[in-house]
This record gives structure tokens, C-alpha cells and sequence, in this order.
């Protein structure tokens, strides 16, 4: 749809960015945190690039007032970041840790002192290791209760304040990555658990809406998806129908739960005849068609496309380029229902994710259309190489590009009718990337450190912090 004229933003729109704790808190075990997976993963050899881990990341624990002063120079509106289960409760239940709750009361109030609205996400990634060495973290059903009595915990000391909250982030990776690739803590091969643990994360989603409810009735809360809308490499039927079981299997599994509380009939018969269906028990779904969230939150990166996979002699499992050595992933799929394969149409980051701001659209208004929900974005950036220059300079031009053409797109999106409520660009520091350790580099603000030096994490503006500046200053007219 072409528009004579563009809807402005929203006056109320958030202009944010986002952070996830493990990523940048480091503080690993000060003032009564216990380890999470990711603490105990990472010290695996050979799990990470050159070793990285979190166990300093950014020191965003002992330097938040820093960042968030730098934060508030930029104008933010909104600022998402995730709270360490394992600082709150160090053995995932049991004690609560007093100063676990006093570091997010002073990162809440800092935030809101500066006029930034604080957006928290509840469960990014790092589950207490503690639960998974009781019974296996996201396996068991008592993750549930869990969950919900640390959500609740969240709910009461910081609803008062917190008006926005994620519940999930990005459950179709961390279940995958998890249980499917084995990239991800807990490092299993195994799809039928996956689809276990998938269901269960689910019912735990539905637990803490349910709570939210009643704890925080001002507020609202839904899960952020990292959705990847898929494209047909052409219009050969075959390949249309790979199109439609790559969005039902990857996409609407999970949105289609969240937002109504049943699985699409075609990836649910896919399950079937694959001996994958979850365990399910009475009022299961029930619990699930109960907690339809206030949003989708999306985390988007990328479009994908797809062609047909033969049920015979189809590929499987590919290769993820985790160093950045442009063209090093190979293909990956389902047979009998999809192969992914190259967009001729779309460049692509040193990491092979396929640049393409039109797919962000185009998800933005599948989205409005099939759920009738607003949508949050919670996380959209580009993952360089960056360069810190002579006088300090980083001049990362090639992410101003990225992110005004993705902008650009919302604002298209808007137009044709979405309720789009915020924008949090991934991310506002550099960061530790899980994988990649710190080459890997999303922020407006550079930190100054490696996978194997610290140094002195200086915080310095990159050319893209000042255009982000202006954006939000002129509600995203001057792009």
C-alpha cells in the first residue's frame, strides 16, 4: 500500500532501546546473586567465541547511573531491560535476596528520575542454575509455580512504578537453541523435549499474565517473539505451501498461544505424525486461552526464504555463522515442509541475516491483521564490526542506514493501520553478544573492551547515538 502521506508517530510513542541482564550487568556473584545457566555454560570450553562470558560484560551493575545518564543525554523515552532471576531468588525459589530487589529499585528510580519509562522484561534466557540442577529447569512443570511466585515477587515491589513488562523473550530461541541445536544452555539435541519444555514455558507465560492481572491491574504485559517472516522463493505452489508450513511451524506456533491459546492445525498435525505432541493435561488450555496479552512484542532482525524440502533426502540441520565470516552458514530445514535458501533480493550483515526493512512491515501488518493486537517492538539493530577510530570516533554510518530504513518502514506500517506503541532498538551499549563475545557490536555507545580485556569499559558515543538523538527529538520526522 502507497500512501500520498505518511501518518506521523504517535505523541506518545517510545523511543527506547533494550538490554538483556547476562548481556551486560556482569556482577556475576556480588551481593548475593546466584549462577544462572549462562554462568555455567559459558565456562564450558568451546562454547563461546574465545571463551567470552558475562561475568564482567559491561558492568552496567556498578555503572548504571552512567548509563542511564548517557540515556537520558539521548532523549530516550523507554528503556527495556531484563531483571536476573537468580539475583532475586540466588536458588531460583526458597530466599529472596533483599539486595537483588535494591539494585533494580535504584536502576527503576534513576530511570524515571530522568524521565525514561522503564520497561521490564521478566525471563531473558538465564534461569537460575539452581533449577535446573532440582529437576531440570524448563522441563519440569514446577518451573511454573516458580516462575509465577518470582514474577509475582517483581510485581509487588516494582508495579507502582513499572507500568510496561515482557514476560518472555524470544521463547522460540531459547527453547530451540536450547533443546533443538544445542547452542544454548542446557546444550540438548532432543526435538520432542523441546516441544516439552515449549509447552511448559508456554502454561508459564499464561501463569504470570494470569498474576499480572491481578497484581499490577493498571499495567500491561506481553511476551516479545523473535519473529522471522518468511518469504516463497518464487510462486511454484510447492513452494508457497514451504512459505505457509515455515510461518505456521516458526511463527504462529508460538503467536498463535499467546494470543489465543491454541496451536495452528497444520504444524499440531505436523507434531502428530513426527511423535512430537507435548505432554498435555486437564486445563492446560484453559490456562492458556486465559492470558491473552496487552501486545506482541517483537524482537525483528530478519526475513527468511524458503523452497520446497523433499520428505526423502531433505536437508536438516545447518550451520550458524556464530564469527562473523560473511557466507559461512549453510541451509537449514524440515523435511517434508521447508529448506531455507537465499533471497537474490536482500543484501546481508557479516553475519548472514538478511537485511530487509520491508520485512519488518510486512510482519508489523500479518501481526495487526491475524491478531488484532498492538505491537511493541523490542528489539531491532544491526550486529558489526565495529571501529573505534582516532579521537575517539566510531563512525558506524552502516547502522544509521539499517535502523532509519527500519524506522522508515514502522512509520509505512502505521500508515496502513498497525498500532505500533514503541520502538526499542537492540541495543543502547555494546554488549556482550551470547555467542559472538564482544566483536559482535549493537549499541549507540561503544564500550571499550574484548573477549580477553576489559580494560576500562569507557563509554563512548557513536555516530549513530547523536542521529538516534535527533529522531527522537523530532518524534521520528527527521530520519
Amino acid at each position: 500500500m502507497e500512501h500520498q502521506r505518511k501518518m506521523p508517530f504517535p505523541e506518545n510513542f517510545l523511543w527506547g532501546s533494550a538490554s538483556a541482564a547476562y548481556q551486560i550487568e556482569g556482577a556475576w556473584e556480588a551481593d548475593g546473586k546466584g549462577p544462572s545457566v549462562w554462568d555455567t555454560f559459558t565456562k564450558i570450553e568451546g562454547t563461546t567465541f574465545k571463551g567470552s562470558n558475562g561475568d564482567v560484560a559491561v558492568d552496567h551493575y556498578h555503572r548504571y547511573k552512567e548509563d542511564v545518564r548517557l540515556m537520558a543525554e539521548q532523549g530516550l523515552k523507554a528503556y527495556r531491560f531484563s531483571i536476573a532471576w537468580s539475583r532475586i531468588y540466588p536458588n531460583g525459589n526458597g530466599a529472596i535476596n533483599e539486595k537483588g530487589l535494591q539494585f533494580y529499585d535504584a536502576l527503576i528510580d534513576e530511570l524515571i528520575a530522568n524521565s525514561i519509562e522503564p520497561v521490564i522484561t521478566l525471563y531473558h534466557w538465564d534461569i537460575p542454575q539452581a533449577l535446573m540442577d532440582q529437576y531440570g529447569g524448563w522441563e519440569s512443570r514446577q518451573v511454573i509455580e516458580d516462575f509465577d511466585r518470582y514474577a509475582v515477587t517483581l510485581f509487588e515491589r516494582y508495579g507502582d512504578r513499572v507500568k510496561y513488562w515482557v514476560s518472555l523473550n524470544e521463547q522460540n530461541y531459547f527453547v530451540s537453541y536450547g533443546y533443538e541445536t544445542a547452542l544454548h544452555p542446557p546444550g540438548v539435541r532432543d526435538r520432542k523435549r523441546m516441544y516439552e519444555v515449549n509447552h511448559i514455558a508456554n502454561l508459564a507465560n499464561a501463569k504470570v499474565i494470569q498474576s499480572f492481572r491481578r497484581v499490577v491491574p493498571q499495567g500491561k504485559i506481553g511476551p516479545s517473539f523473535a519473529y522471522k517472516p518468511y518469504y516463497p522463493v518464487d510462486s511454484k505452489p510447492e513452494n508457497i505451501l514451504a512459505f505457509e508450513n515455515s510461518e505456521d511451524l516458526n511463527n504462529y506456533f508460538w503467536m498463535d498461544i499467546y494470543a489465543w491459546g491454541r496451536y495452528p492445525v497444520t504444524a499440531w498435525k505436523y507434531l502428530e505424525e513426527n511423535d512430537l505432541v507435548p505432554t498435555i493435561q486437564e486445563g492446560d488450555f484453559e490456562l492458556l486461552a486465559s492470558a491473552k496479552p496487552d501486545f506482541m512484542g517483537v524482537n525483528y532482525y530478519r526475513t527468511t526464504t524458503v523452497e520446497h524440502n523433499s520428505l526423502t533426502n531433505g536437508i536438516e540441520s545447518g550451520e550458524k555463522n556464530t564469527t562473523g565470516k560473511k557466507g559461512s552458514t549453510k541451509h537449514s530445514g524440515v523435511p517434508g515442509m521447508f529448506r531455507t535458501t537465499d533471497n537474490p533480493h536482500v543484501e546481508s550483515t557479516n553475519w548472514d541475516w538478511d537485511i530487509d526493512p520491508q520485512g519488518l512491515r510486512i510482519a508489523l501488518r500479518r501481526i495487526a491483521t491475524r491478531y488484532q493486537l498492538p505491537v511493541f517492538i523490542t528489539e531491532n539493530g544491526l550486529g558489526e564490526f565495529d571501529k573505534l577510530e582516532d579521537g575517539d570516533q566510531v563512525n558506524d554510518g552502516y547502522r544509521i542506514d539499517y535502523l532509519r530504513d527500519h524506522i522508515a518502514a514502522i512509520q509505512d506500517a502505521i500508515s496502513d493501520g498497525v498500532e505500533v506503541m514503541g520502538y526499542c532498538s537492540w541495543s543502547f551499549t555494546d554488549l556482550l553478544s551470547w555467542l559472538n563475545g564482544y566483536q559482535k557490536r549493537y549499541g549507540f555507545v561503544y564500550v571499550d573492551r574484548d573477549e580477553t580485556n576489559a580494560k576500562e569499559l569507557r563509554r563512548i558515543k557513536k555516530q549513530s547515538y547523536y542521529w538516534y538523538q535527533q529522531v527522537i527529538e523530532t518524534n521520528g520526522e527527521n530520519l
